[in-house]
């Protein structure tokens, strides 16, 4: 039962970062119906702000020109880093998917990889192949809690995350700007009808999918401290995956699978050996779709709105 609860633990900070990123994935797919191919190096983009920027108050904080505790840095690198990463997010939009916006699926599709490739390329360019340590910023400290060992990042991490998930369902649901990506969503073409500019949307949705893609990031950084200009390759495609198995524009149905999918990975390795483990879990979740085609929280009528 120790060996269970102690997997527990580390399958809720794993599906955090799953689950952060796939909003970003819902969000977009929900209301312009394309697939932001480019959101999982966006998520390594934001790692890398967040770096900078928490270099940067650590290097201040260390010459004495601010006094501030290693937790306050962190709230400030979350803050920059969402504000600084929403603008990638934002020319995402505006010079790759605008003028595709009625264009072929496909098209947007491969723009979007074509995307991630310039932005790894682009990291490369400035910054090299060198693998970079994320700043130690908060003390960790571990709890033995009945033979289960918690730190205080994994607790941090999962508390971070949840209240940003509440904060976005809280804005889609109650906020008039969230009325207006909630009625896009489902109705693409009258909504602009109503005074309701698209493009405003379509920013505002890009650029809070970026901003929680770089928490996600830095939360990324904190547990595991090794940023790598590939690293937005294979969370980007899990997200997805937890994206599509959450349901078409479903902010709960991507929260819950992103966690689901971090619970299969963690649990699957704990049985089986860890070779085995994306063949295993990526088999579960065939089958969970095989039955359920549109997700948890997915609607058949949804699949046909643009296509």
């Amino acid at each position: 039962m120790t060996f269970l609860f102690q997997n527990i633990i580390n399958a809720l900070q794993w599906g955090s970062f799953y689950a952060l990123i796939a909003l970003g994935y819902s969000m977009v797919y929900s209301i312009l119906m394309l697939f932001n191919f480019a959101h999982g190096d966006i998520f390594m983009v934001g790692a890398y702000i967040g770096f900078g920027v928490a270099a940067g108050l650590v290097g201040l904080a260390s010459a004495g020109a601010i006094v501030l505790p290693g937790w306050m840095i962190l709230v400030l690198t979350i803050i920059i880093s969402m504000f600084l990463t929403s603008f990638v997010g934002i020319l995402v939009e505006r010079i790759g998917y605008r003028p595709l916006r009625d264009a072929p699926r496909a098209s947007a599709a491969i723009t979007g990889l074509m995307i991630g490739i310039i932005l790894e390329t682009g990291n490369l360019a400035f910054l090299g192949a060198r693998r970079i340590g994320f700043p130690s910023l908060i003390e960790s400290t571990t709890y033995n809690i009945g033979g289960v060992f918690v730190t205080s990042k994994k607790i941090m991490i999962v508390i971070v995350s949840l209240l940003f998930m509440l904060a976005l369902h809280q804005f889609v649901q109650r906020s008039k700007w969230g009325m207006a990506m909630r009625a896009m969503a489902f109705d693409y073409l009258v909504v602009p009808l109503m005074g309701v500019s698209i493009n405003t949307i379509a920013r505002m949705t890009f650029a809070i999918g970026s901003a929680l893609a770089a928490v996600a990031g830095i939360l990324f950084g904190v547990a595991y401290p090794v940023l790598d200009p590939y690293m937005g390759i294979v969370f980007g495609w899990k997200a997805f995956v937890a994206a599509i198995l959450g349901g078409r524009g479903s902010i709960m149905g991507a929260c819950l699978a992103g966690f689901l999918l971090g619970f299969i990975e963690i649990f699957v390795a704990m049985i089986f050996p860890s070779t085995l483990r994306d063949l295993i879990a990526y088999s579960i979740i065939l089958l969970i779709l095989a039955f359920r085609p549109h997700g948890f929280f997915g609607e058949a009528y949804s699949a046909r709105l643009r296509l």
